[in-house]
């Protein structure tokens, strides 16, 4: 229920201090509450005081949730410079000035504007002011005050959480504290009781209780367990003005959780279990569960399985499964049905987290008994070892018994067993059995050295039950014979210098041998018994399955033997004693003063003592470029060019027709054939002349064929006295090419084109003594007559 008051305010007067000063000075204020001011007169130097004077407020009160017509009188300022004739002006500035308080600058009345709220803001800072309208100075300084809200109970208990979750250990005592609640009002604490809270509770009874000033909830019942309820909903109320009538109250839920604590034991659900299991089960395999209950959780209800006695202790497992608190029974050796039909354990299921505080309630463990029962079962035969070692010579016969394997059925049928050889373990078919007792025997020979083991399986079968087998690996080691010679361990490559010393060792020789004797390898060397004194070389036995080459005399000679062949006899020292000739190359090497080899070719004798390799090869270089250098030069002079008779057609002399014709080059079937100048025996063939004109009313005259003449001389004469006399042939200045060029001619040169270098005339009347062809020229340059014409 609110309450409604108008709070009258009271304004006293302020006393004022004045101090009078000369009106040569200047009047300065302040805004404080109280100031002294010291200055200095320039006049008379005198020290003035000025007390300055102030407003004393006491604080305003005004009541919060106003909710009357008109708005909240909250007080009135006022001075006593104020004569009533309206000449001040009162100013209020600060919190909420203009907005939530107003004042009447005239007579300084202050009205709240608006609703306040204590929650909201519990106090307002103002500053007054009170100004001369004439002169807008401030009569008075500016003063602060406070209004402050009376608080009135409009704000309802609120707690911090709307739920609450809490847990307490099951089995708690009364009064065990569960948790705090708290409630807070926002009303003001200091006026009244409208922010005094106390505590109730409304649901959760008789279990739990709550203190009525702390907030604090607490059991109520002793021994309250989880396993009968674990739940609990308690519902808390806050009402304040101290829980009287008329407060105001808010409500919260709490929900409150029994945990677990270990005080119940495990328990089988029944005392006896029945499993079997057969004969042949692996260890390791699973045979059943079983399961002791625990109505406790978590870890309390963890449980550890074991067995505590029993005949089958020693035979069975028991593990425990962690995530479903289960007992698992398993193999854990091989079971014989014909030696054990039936075993009894005694399991025990033990909490693994017990709670001292309950172990007054009795042992926390339970027993219960297990008979598990072993089937029979038709079992494969089992060999009488795990594996089986076997020796045999390698010189062994073919045929011989090597070994037998043993096998027989462990059931108390004793069926019959055939054995056999699993023939992807022997490809080759090296070995066989009798399928009747197991005796292993070779079918091939054996070679160590080839193969020093054989690792095959053997196969026991039923006959009754060809699905009842087993196999066992058989470890077959061929044990050595001396069968094999010593031989040179490596391919020798032995000089010996020229400069050589007697007594010089050229070369250290060692020996393998394929065999293996077991007191190891022992190798002898000797000379063939043909050399058993070499001239040149000796054979020195370390007795270390090695020797060495020694010379036995002083410098040998390439010129004269380049190469000498040493044949050795090695021997070994075993039964039946075994041994080889091997026969050393050694050459006959030039060498430095150091011993080291330079040469060992014979050609090397032929080149220049004092040339080094790398001299030589200089050498060649130098030959193979000039070789290079004659060939490009040749080549070049082959591809020059003849110059032409006639060098160019405008340099033209008396009676000299040029016919330039070239052919018809590759194509051209009917040129000259210079093949038979090389052939004589070629065989002339019926050909037109291209150099005739088709309608020339000459005949063609055919010539005899001269394959019969082997001299090409002679048949060049032929053809020249035949174009000398045939009347069609090409005309006289042309120039016949026969590649043969003969004797020098006497008529030297027939060119007319020098006869202008001559300082006189000249004789041409030889011409007429050439044949035919040469008539025309004799006719012209023949005589004197002919010169004038």
């Amino acid at each position: 229920m609110r309450t409604r008051s108008i709070l009258t305010v009271l304004l006293w007067s302020s006393v004022f201090y004045v101090v009078h000063m000369t009106p040569s000075q200047r009047r300065i204020n302040k805004h404080s509450h109280s100031e002294r001011m010291t200055g200095l007169s320039e006049n008379d130097g005198k020290t003035l005081h000025r007390t300055k004077r102030g407003w004393m407020w006491n604080q305003f009160f005004l009541l919060e949730e106003y909710t009357g017509p008109d708005t909240q009188y909250v007080g009135k300022l006022h001075t006593d410079q104020d004569k009533g004739d309206g000449n001040l002006k009162y100013i209020l500035t600060g919190d909420g000035a203009g907005s939530l308080f107003i004042i009447d600058e005239n007579t300084g009345d202050i009205h709240a504007a608006k609703k306040l709220d204590r929650e909201e803001k519990s106090l307002y800072v103002l500053r007054a002011k009170a100004i001369d309208r004439k002169t807008g100075r401030q009569v008075e300084p500016e003063s602060e005050f406070i209004i402050k809200i009376h608080d009135i109970n409009d704000n309802e208990p609120k707690f911090t959480k709307d739920m609450y979750t809490a847990s307490i250990p099951e089995m708690s005592g009364v009064g065990t504290s569960v948790i705090q609640v708290t409630a807070t009002d926002a009303d003001d604490a200091n006026y009244g009781n409208s922010a005094k809270v106390v505590y109730s509770i409304l649901q959760g009874q008789p279990y739990f209780s709550v203190d009525p000033e702390t907030g604090i909830i607490k059991t109520a019942l002793p021994d309250m367990s989880r396993e009968n309820r674990e739940q609990y909903q308690v519902v808390i109320q806050a009402k304040d003005m101290g829980g009287q009538m008329g407060g105001l109250s808010g409500t919260t839920t709490v929900n409150i959780t029994l945990t677990d604590v270990n005080d119940n034991p495990p328990r089988f659900p029944q005392s006896s279990y029945q499993f079997s299991s057969p004969e042949s089960a692996p260890p390791g395999t699973s045979l059943g569960r079983i399961k002791a209950n625990d109505p406790d959780v978590g870890e309390n209800a963890e449980i550890e399985y074991s067995i505590s006695n029993g005949d089958g202790s020693d035979m069975f497992d028991i593990i425990t499964d962690k995530d479903t608190q289960e007992g698992i029974i398993t193999v854990k050796k091989h079971l014989d049905f014909e030696n054990k039909v039936l075993y009894t354990l005694r399991v025990e299921a033990t909490n693994t987290h017990p709670d001292p505080r309950f172990l007054q309630l009795g042992p926390f463990k339970d027993t219960a008994l297990v008979k598990i029962s072993v089937e029979d079962i038709d079992e494969p035969p089992v060999f009488s070892r795990p594996w089986y070692l076997i020796e045999v010579d390698e010189d062994a016969k073919e045929g011989s018994i090597i070994g037998q394997v043993v096998a027989q059925d462990p059931d108390i049928a004793k069926n019959a067993i055939k054995y056999s050889v699993d023939r992807h373990t022997d490809l080759d078919r090296i070995f066989n059995i009798y399928s009747g007792n197991g005796s292993l025997f070779l079918s091939k020979p054996l070679d160590r050295e080839e193969t020093p083991w054989h690792n095959i399986t053997v196969i026991a079968t039923e006959i009754n039950n060809p699905k009842q087998s087993s196999q066992i690996p058989v470890f077959i080691r061929i044990l050595d014979i001396n069968d094999h010679a010593p031989e040179f361990a490596n391919y020798y490559e032995t000089f010996v210098c020229e400069n050589a010393k007697a007594g010089q060792l050229i070369q250290t020789v060692s020996a393998v041998d394929k065999d293996q004797p077991p007191r190891g390898h022992k190798f002898f060397f000797e000379l063939v018994p043909e050399f058993a004194v070499h001239p040149n070389f000796s054979v020195v036995d370390n007795k270390d399955n090695q020797a060495g080459i020694m010379t036995r005399r002083n410098g040998y000679s390439r010129s004269k033997t380049s190469t000498y062949f040493l044949p050795i006899i090695i021997f070994d020292n075993d039964y039946p004693i075994q041994s080889s000739t091997g026969t050393l190359t050694i050459r006959v090497c030039a060498c430095d003063s150091r011993g080291n080899m330079q040469s060992c070719s014979a050609e090397a004798l032929l080149l220049p003592a004092g040339l080094s390799t790398g001299a030589l090869v200089a050498i060649l270089l130098c030959i193979i470029i000039l070789l290079v250098l004659v060939v490009l030069f040749t080549a070049l002079k082959r591809q020059r060019k003849k110059e032409p008779l006639i060098i160019s057609k405008d340099d033209v002399r008396d009676n000299i027709v040029t016919y330039n014709d070239e052919g018809g080059g590759e194509e051209d079937t009917q040129a000259f054939d210079i093949g038979t100048l090389r052939n004589p025996e070629a065989r002339e063939e019926s050909k037109m002349r291209r150099d005739v004109i088709p309608e020339t009313i000459f005949q063609i005259r055919r010539t005899a064929p001269l394959w019969e003449n082997i001299d090409v001389q002679d048949f060049i004469h032929r053809r020249l006295k035949e174009n000398d006399l045939d009347p069609a042939a090409p005309p006289y200045d042309s120039l016949a090419t026969y590649a043969y060029e003969g004797n020098d001619s006497i008529a030297n040169s027939l060119s007319s084109l020098e006869s202008l270098t001559t300082e006189g005339n000249q004789d041409y009347d030889y011409l007429s003594d050439w044949g035919p062809r040469f008539k025309k020229l004799a006719d012209m340059y023949g005589g004197e007559d002919s010169d004038r014409d």
